[in-house]
C-alpha cells in the first residue's frame, strides 16, 4: 500500500503526470481540490479565514472570493503564514482520511498525493516515494505566458513566490523531466509505474 507524493512548481507538468498515473490505475488525491473542499461556505476554515483577513474575502453567496484573498496575501509572507496555519491542518486531516479510505477499499492500491507545497509544508510525512515534476524556470515562465495568459511580470512573480527548484529537487526520489514533449513525459511516467514494485514493494 504505497503512498507516493507528487510535487512540482507552477507549470511544471505535475497534473500531466498525475493523469498518466491515474490511467495506470493509481488513486490520485488532489491537494488543491481538498483545499477547495475544506473552504466550502460555512466551514470552520472559511470562518477562520474571514476572521483573519476580513469579511470582504467572502463573496455574496457565502463562498470564498479567491481573487480577493489572493490579493490580500500575495507577496506578504506573514499573511501567507497566517493563512497556512488556518488551512494546512484541515487539509492534512482530510488528506489522511482520503488516504485511509483508498487503502481500505483496496489494500494494494497505489495512492498518489498530488501536492504542490510538499517542500514547504509536508516534508516530514512518511512518503514511500517522492516524485518531482521538473522543467527549467524559463520553460515554466513561457508556459505561464502562453497557456495561462500571464504577463511576463506576473509569471516571474508567481515563480519567485514559490520554493526554489533546488529545494524541491533535494527531496526527490524520482525526477520527471517535463521540458520535452508530452510523449517524453509520458514515457518517463510509464517507466516509473513499471518500476514501482521494486521501489516501494507494491503488491501484484
Amino acid at each position: 500500500m504505497p503512498l507516493v507524493a507528487l510535487t512540482g512548481g507552477i507549470a511544471s507538468g505535475k497534473s500531466t503526470i498525475a493523469r498518466r498515473l491515474a490511467e495506470h490505475g493509481a488513486v490520485v488525491v488532489d491537494a488543491d481540490q481538498i483545499v477547495r473542499d475544506v473552504q466550502q461556505p460555512g466551514s470552520p476554515v472559511l470562518v477562520d479565514i474571514a476572521e483573519a483577513f476580513g469579511s470582504d474575502v467572502i463573496g455574496p453567496d457565502g463562498s470564498l472570493d479567491r481573487a480577493a484573498l489572493g490579493a490580500r496575501v500575495f507577496g506578504d509572507p506573514d499573511a501567507v503564514t497566517r493563512l497556512n496555519r488556518i488551512v494546512h491542518p484541515a487539509v492534512r486531516a482530510e488528506s489522511a482520511r482520503r488516504f485511509a479510505e483508498a487503502f481500505a477499499a483496496d489494500p494494494g492500491a497505489v495512492v498518489v498525493y498530488d501536492v504542490p507545497l510538499l517542500a514547504e509544508a509536508r516534508l516530514n510525512d512518511p512518503w514511500e516515494l517522492v516524485v518531482v515534476a521538473h522543467a527549467p524556470a524559463e520553460v515554466r515562465r513561457q508556459r505561464l505566458r502562453d497557456l495561462r495568459g500571464m504577463s511576463e511580470a506576473d509569471a516571474e512573480a508567481r515563480l519567485a513566490s514559490q520554493v526554489s527548484d533546488e529545494a524541491r529537487l533535494a527531496i526527490a526520489d524520482v525526477v520527471i523531466d517535463t521540458a520535452g514533449t508530452m510523449a517524453d513525459t509520458q514515457r518517463q511516467v510509464d517507466d516509473l509505474w513499471e518500476s514501482l514494485p521494486d521501489r516501494v514493494g507494491r503488491r501484484a
